[in-house]
């Protein structure tokens, strides 16, 4: 069925200190299924970010020091507003996002969860009492940092920038929040609205926008900014290594969440049923653009075959299309950039010997759920992350090959198992790479009170409940003397 209530919504400007305001100039946001502009944005400037900086900082002492059940009662609000604004996302969803409809109702429902997950944050312990050796009261505590700055991308806009303001601003932290330049209003604007809507104080939550052209002058604001106390990233490698590398000269605290080469590990004894449906939901949700995709399907050699025939009857089921129509669920890839990188993955896998098992077929942004065979290391695909909707499947003798090909690139985010051995899935999870595993479910999950996070080029630190509220606080050592410590004579 054709959604022809697409429309943008009314952009109002920039938010910064609870108002809208406008900018110089505007770019244009596309719609990715047919490259027509869907609206025009704000683009911004470092000065304007300066002035969202500011705003912050002049809230900062005010919203840290609420009482902390007022803090929740504001989450709880902001959580009801995006509930009752989940339509006006789902729309944005398809057409600035280019997403498959329950992608969409699928962020709608994570959204609110996160934020009633950071309102239980405000009740939790925020420090310990120590043992002292002077008969004090030792107490170490954990306090806001001041302002924080989000940049979020564009794959799971809503999700992806709730998750790392959400807990921060709870806890008493100000937010500015750049959302990406191909959705800007998804990760960014919406929010603002939400805000306003939720009656949040003016300067606690402040949203910047901008085009292509500035990102390297907003974000370096964003950054370098000695206001700024906290960074919070997610997106590509090569800019998350930049920024944290920055962070860490400034000797600023960071929280990077960047790509993956996440594997689904089936064994031999696995439910087939059960395995073919984790991949391909794992490869092809949201046109495989997601940090923890299935990338690499690493299957026992017994039920290759098997699993194989399986796998391509389901995901030969997929439709490919522009996403108007809901039965679409595969949708087009965000930019012509990111099609073209997965078209020459494919080109340099099938030149060096891969076969395509299904699909395969690049037409415009648009990907066919695509399934690649005979892979071997000296593939780009193997190793580089490939962000669309293609899975390489590739046999493995034992547990130790297996365990072998998935540590076998420089990402270490999230993997599946699937097996009927639990005990013997554990012994493989404590061997991979990752920061995350799951056993029977595919790499793909995401709870707002566990750590959510990854290793080696997959980032540092860890989002999601306490984690987020060490990663966005300070610890500060308080102690209540009661005179029992006494100082040398000669003093």
């Amino acid at each position: 069925m054709l959604d022809t209530t697409h429309s943008a919504p009314n952009i109002k400007g920039v938010y910064i200190d609870g108002q809208w305001q406008q900018t110089s100039r505007q770019f244009e946001d596309l719609n990715p299924s047919d490259g027509t502009v869907w609206s025009h944005i704000p683009d911004c400037t470092a000065a304007d970010t300066r002035r969202a900086i500011e705003a912050a900082q002049r809230a900062f002492p005010a919203w840290s020091a609420l009482k902390f059940q007022e803090r929740a009662e504001y989450m709880l609000k902001i959580a009801a507003v995006i509930e009752k604004r989940a339509p006006d996302f789902i729309s944005a969803a398809q057409f600035e996002g280019g997403g498959w409809y329950g992608k969409g109702v699928y962020e709608t429902k994570v959204m609110p969860e996160m934020l009633k997950a950071a309102a239980a944050m405000c009740y939790a312990p925020i420090g310990e009492v120590l043992p002292s050796l002077n008969g004090k009261v030792s107490t170490a505590v954990r306090v806001p940092m001041g302002v924080v700055a989000v940049i979020s991308p564009w794959n799971m806009p809503g999700i992806l920038a709730t998750r790392p303001f959400s807990v921060p601003m709870a806890m008493g932290n100000t937010i500015v929040l750049k959302p990406s330049e191909e959705t800007p209003y998804l990760g960014g604007l919406f929010f603002a609205e939400v805000m306003e809507e939720a009656g949040v104080p003016p300067g606690v939550f402040n949203v910047v926008t901008c085009s292509r052209a500035n990102v390297a002058e907003v974000g370096d604001e964003l950054v370098d900014n000695p206001i700024v106390k906290g960074v919070a990233f997610t997106g590509s490698a090569a800019v998350g290594r930049r920024i944290a590398a920055k962070c860490g000269a400034h000797l600023k605290k960071a929280c990077i969440e960047l790509g993956g080469k996440d594997s689904l590990i089936v064994l031999e004894d696995a439910n087939m049923e059960r395995a073919t449906s984790a991949a391909s939901f794992g490869a092809f949700m949201h046109q495989g653009q997601i940090c923890m995709s299935v990338e690499k399907v690493l299957v026992q050699e017994r039920v290759y075959d098997t699993f194989l025939q399986g796998f391509i009857a389901r995901a030969a089921k997929l439709k490919t299309g522009n996403v108007a129509d809901k039965a679409n669920v595969i949708g087009p890839l965000i930019n012509d950039q990111q099609a073209a990188n997965v078209k020459h993955q494919l080109e340099d896998a099938v030149a060096k010997g891969a076969r395509i098992a299904l699909g395969g077929g690049v037409n415009g942004r648009f990907v066919e759920p695509t399934i690649v065979t005979h892979v071997t290391p000296d593939m780009d695909i193997w190793r580089a992350e490939t962000f669309g909707p293609v899975a390489v499947v590739v046999p493995f003798r034992d547990d130790s090959e297996a365990i072998a090909m998935n540590n076998d690139t420089e990402y270490g985010l999230s993997a599946g198992i699937i097996t009927e051995d639990e005990h013997r899935a554990m012994d493989i999870a404590k061997a991979l790479e990752t920061g995350m595993c799951h056993v029977n479910c595919a790499p793909i999950n995401d709870e707002a009170h566990a750590p959510f996070g990854g290793t080696k080029a997959s980032g540092v630190g860890r989002y999601g409940g306490r984690w987020s509220l060490e990663a966005f606080s300070e610890t500060r050592w308080i102690t209540l003397d009661r005179g029992q410590k006494q100082y040398p004579p000669v003093f």
